[in-house]
């Protein structure tokens, strides 16, 4: 039996390589805190990580847009998808809340609007470096 076309193991295998690299930067960076007295230390930083993805899979689209599908997959689904979390954030998010309902209702307003608008910001750079200021990729083109 035969794969399906639209399934590529090789496609597969970057998205896990990508993932799995991305996984490794984010627990880079919250490992180390967990266990900090104050109870927003790692809601912030899975912010700054959110943020931060969005920003660079805004860039890493806006610059490879449709000519490099494999490093796309690998940088773009894999890694940011593997160095965003929007589980945590869902939890942290329904935990603060819990606790301090206009922190849990900012963190909430801060990831979505941010990642929004860092997500555009990142398009806009990287389709600066490739010299394509104004073209507009269409939504369901994007990862």
């Amino acid at each position: 039996m035969t794969a399906p076309r639209w399934f590529s193991p090789a496609a597969l295998l970057l998205v896990m390589a990508g993932g799995a690299a991305g996984v490794a930067a984010r627990a880079l960076l919250t490992v180390p805190l967990t266990g900090q007295s104050h109870p927003l230390v790692i809601p912030a930083v899975t912010l700054g990580i959110n943020l931060l993805g969005s920003l660079l899979l805004g860039v890493v689209i806006g610059w490879l847009d449709d000519r490099h599908p494999r490093a796309r997959l690998f940088l773009g689904t894999g890694m940011m998808g593997g160095f965003t979390t929007y589980s945590a954030f869902a939890v942290q998010s329904v935990t603060v809340s819990t606790a301090s309902p206009l922190v849990g209702l900012t963190l909430i307003a801060l990831s979505l609007f941010g990642g929004a608008l860092a997500a555009a910001v990142g398009l806009g750079l990287g389709r600066r470096i490739v010299d394509r200021p104004g073209e507009i990729e269409r939504a369901e083109d994007a990862e």
